[in-house]
């Protein structure tokens, strides 16, 4: 199939991955700074956690544009999925990603939820570092 160069949807990746790293860390700053202002009795800063809750959001939207384009490139470029194990690893990180939203969304009423959370975004760290080593011997197979 004679199809266009797809450097520009490996572009999107390039940028959507660093900035869900950003998100990431930026997600754990200021996930460490709530755990610390509740934990030492100080006063609960809501700037602070809305910030969190609009970052983590970030980090939902950026892993699905991840996806969507992961799916697009490969199958416009090879026609069909499953070349490397970094789709496994993508799909690790985005399975965990949502994860971390659905204990997210019940800290408040299940006392369980939050060291869950805590313990899936652990986890996310080994997957981001997985699925960036794979996707980085995959964009080396693009490259001149």
């Amino acid at each position: 199939m004679d199809l266009p160069s797809f450097i520009w949807l490996w572009r999107i990746a390039a940028w959507s991955m660093g900035l869900s790293l950003t998100a990431y860390t930026a997600l754990l700053l200021t996930g460490g700074a709530v755990w610390y202002l509740r934990s030492h009795q100080k006063r609960q800063f809501s700037w602070l956690r809305l910030l969190h809750l609009i970052l983590g959001s970030t980090l939902v939207a950026l892993v699905l544009l991840l996806l969507s384009v992961g799916i697009i490139g490969t199958l416009g470029e090879h026609g069909s999925l499953g070349h490397s194990w970094h789709l496994g690893a993508g799909l690790l990180v985005v399975s965990l990603v949502l994860a971390s939203v659905a204990a997210a969304t019940q800290i408040n009423s299940k006392p369980w939820a939050r060291s869950l959370h805590v313990t899936i975004n652990a986890l996310l760290f080994i997957a981001f570092a997985a699925v960036s080593y794979s996707g980085w011997t995959v964009v080396q197979q693009y490259l001149p």
